[in-house]
């Protein structure tokens, strides 16, 4: 194995690691749905990357053991729905490590997020799956039935996110709407506030290995606060919520300190990173409060890693001081 095949399985070990305080929180919300997601990425991950290393005449023990299919698993299966149908998850994860990764060559070539791309991809193919979320999970029997077998309506007991009962909220105060759903908690969703703070954990891990700079999630984060903030008119119906709801509700630190941090489809230089973060902040508030999606991370991320070049060359130029 050479250094850099080390340094990288170093890297997505230290990256799988700070993932689990989030995972387990989120395990704890959101029930067996999560394991399942989890399990069908994962399998589904490491059987396309198997099949399409041996195609493509690669040695398959080397490919599996930088881990980075297996990261990407773990991300799409934390963005996709509890208790969606199995092949949900399998389509994803296909599209992922197929057009996401080997339709660019492999690790270390890929343009696009592959875990994005793959979520971006069934979100416009099935939104009626994409769009529900249970309310309180059901148990292991219940869930393996609603997964496997997609038996019965899941809009029968699903409901709108936090961020969605905001984005359609014209009536309630902010106060109103946080005592009338029971999605909503202290300062953001009951579940996601706490998930959040379990990824930020593991991300200020990340950045304390040095796995990598603090330059994107900071911007990130910089960037849906300062937006937030300057939007916020205080706690009428027609409020668009408060700094502290948009950092801690959807999947704003998972995309700070998981997804914007993905080496190979974000900028190479510090200060096109920092752009790459406060861009992708701000539109994804943008995306919240006026899109058509609840969070919209996927389609920001997708879109900013087209810009790459772009935002590289236009921090190169400002530190060298040229027109």
């Amino acid at each position: 194995m050479s250094a850099a095949d080390a340094r990288l399985r170093t890297a997505m070990g230290l990256v799988l690691l700070a993932c689990m305080p989030g995972v387990m929180t989120a395990f704890w919300f959101h029930g067996w749905g999560l394991l399942f997601n989890l399990l069908l990425c994962a399998a589904s991950a490491l059987c396309c990357e198997t099949a399409l290393l041996a195609w493509r005449g690669q040695p398959v023990r080397a490919g599996l053991n930088d881990a980075s299919a297996l990261v990407s698993s773990v991300l799409l299966a934390l963005a996709l729905p509890t208790l969606a149908p199995w092949w949900l998850p399998v389509t994803a994860t296909g599209i992922a490590i197929t057009l996401g990764k080997h339709a660019f060559g492999g690790v270390g070539r890929n343009l696009f997020n592959p875990a994005m791309l793959g979520y971006a991809a069934v979100l416009l193919s099935f939104p009626l799956q994409m769009n529900h979320w249970p309310g309180q999970p059901p148990g292991l029997l219940e869930s393996l039935q609603w997964v496997f077998t997609d038996a019965g309506q899941i809009d029968a007991w699903a409901q709108p996110t936090v961020l969605d009962s905001l984005r359609h909220n014209r009536s309630l105060t902010l106060d109103e709407l946080f005592a009338s759903h029971p999605g909503f908690g202290s300062v953001g969703g009951r579940a996601s506030e706490w998930i959040n703070l379990a990824f930020l954990l593991g991300g200020l891990f990340l950045l304390q290995r040095k796995v990598y700079g603090w330059q994107a999630p900071v911007g990130l984060l910089a960037g849906l606060l300062l937006c937030s903030l300057l939007a916020w008119n205080g706690s009428g119906s027609d409020s668009h919520g408060s700094p502290l709801l948009h950092l801690f509700s959807g999947s704003t630190m998972l995309a700070a300190f998981f997804i914007a941090t993905e080496p190979v489809s974000g900028p190479r230089t510090d200060q096109g990173r920092l752009l790459f973060g406060l861009i992708a902040g701000a539109l994804i508030y943008l995306v919240r409060t006026w899109g058509s999606y609840p969070d919209g991370t996927a389609f920001v991320i997708l879109l900013l890693n087209l810009a790459v070049p772009a935002l590289d060359r236009l921090a190169l130029r400002r530190v060298q001081g040229t027109p």
